[in-house]
């Protein structure tokens, strides 16, 4: 794998860990009695966007340390995954 083929991958994994991870804990300016004039109630009271971005980095890249050993150390990459299915017998 190359270097950009990497950095690809790991830029899918990180957009991937920030949709997923973006919900937990966020708390709505309704929920926290201090909706902002103008503004949607369900918008996040605090986002801590900085400190989100940070987490997901570090989420992406143990994400991606898995990921490389596996197709790395063990050998399983995308052309091993019909060795996984269960096999149907054709009778």
């Amino acid at each position: 794998m190359g270097l950009f083929t990497a950095f690809a991958i790991y830029f899918l994994i990180w957009w991937l860990v920030l949709f997923v991870t973006l919900p937990f804990g966020m708390r709505s300016q309704l929920e926290m009695n201090d909706v902002v004039a103008g503004t949607e109630p369900a918008a996040p009271a605090n986002p801590q966007m900085g400190k989100r971005l940070l987490w997901n980095t570090i989420i992406s890249l143990v994400v991606f340390a898995v990921y490389w050993f596996v197709i790395y150390y063990l050998g399983y990459g995308l052309d091993s995954l019909p060795d996984f299915m269960p096999q149907r017998s054709v009778t």
